[in-house]
This record gives C-alpha cells, sequence and structure tokens, in this order.
C-alpha cells in the first residue's frame, strides 16, 4: 500500500504524491517509512531522500528541516531541497572543489564546522546528480557521525 509524500521547501513543493517506501536522513540516523508507521515527528540531516516507487525511484538532496510522519502521509519541510533533475552537476562540482581547497588551507577552527558542511552539502548533491544519470558515485569522504546510529 502506498503512502502520501509532500516534500516542501520556503519556495515551493519539490514533490507530492503517493510512493511505496520514503528513506530519508533524520539527525538521529537514517529512517524508512512505509503505511501504517506510527506517528513521529523528527529533524532532518543533510542527506539523501529517496522516495520509492514501482517505476523507479526517484531521489532529493535535502539540508535540513523536519519531517512529520502519520499513519497516511509524511510531510518533509526542508530547509533547502533538490531533486536530482534540479542539481547542476558542473556548479556542485565547482562548489566541492572549493570547499576542498578551503579545508587544504588549514582554516582556522572556528571555519571548520562551515567548511565541512559545504563538502558535505557538495558531495551529496553530485551523488544525487549522478544517481539520475545512472553513474555510480565516486568514494566520497565519510564525516563524523555520518551513517552511525545514535
Amino acid at each position: 500500500m502506498a503512502i502520501q509524500v509532500d516534500v516542501v521547501t520556503p519556495e515551493k513543493m519539490i514533490f507530492s504524491g503517493e510512493v511505496d517506501m520514503v528513506t530519508l536522513p533524520g539527525t538521529n540516523g537514517q529512517m524508512g517509512i512505509l503505511r501504517g508507521h506510527a506517528p513521529l515527528l523528527s529533524t532532518l540531516d543533510i542527506g539523501e531522500i529517496v522516495l520509492h516507487r514501482r517505476e523507479g525511484n526517484e531521489y532529493i538532496a535535502v539540508s535540513g528541516g523536519v519531517v512529520e510522519v502519520r499513519p497516511d502521509k509524511v510531510t518533509i519541510l526542508a530547509d533547502v531541497a533538490e531533486s536530482s533533475a534540479e542539481i547542476d552537476e558542473q556548479r556542485a562540482q565547482a562548489a566541492l572543489e572549493r570547499a576542498r581547497k578551503l579545508l587544504a588551507e588549514n582554516p582556522p577552527p572556528q571555519k571548520m564546522p562551515e567548511i565541512m558542511a559545504s563538502l558535505r552539502r557538495s558531495t551529496l548533491r553530485l551523488k544525487v546528480a549522478r544517481r539520475r544519470a545512472g553513474r555510480r558515485t565516486t568514494a566520497a569522504p565519510r564525516f563524523e557521525g555520518e551513517g552511525e546510529n545514535h
């Protein structure tokens, strides 16, 4: 059975439709949501939303926000989100190179969180864009706390 999913940013509706399952990056780890899920309210991390559908998955890069889960609907209020079709791969690659350059210049400690967030966002955007194109992504750097359940 399908579940309704709405993905919204302050600027626009990114996605609205029924999916078989949605996976998303909660701040406490990856979550998978099916129809009938218990009610839940959670914050989102930088990561990938995957909308699982019989006809093929859709991918959305998200950078923060909140998700409300009800048994029949998932509402994602994202700070920033882009579908794979919206991502300019060349621009994302340029942002990644800028972040890597800043990191290589031994920045002061107070700049590190901003640079690391930029690195994570640009790496994520490239990953999502390449999924649309059907290409494998290159090995991405692992970040502190990434992939861990707390």
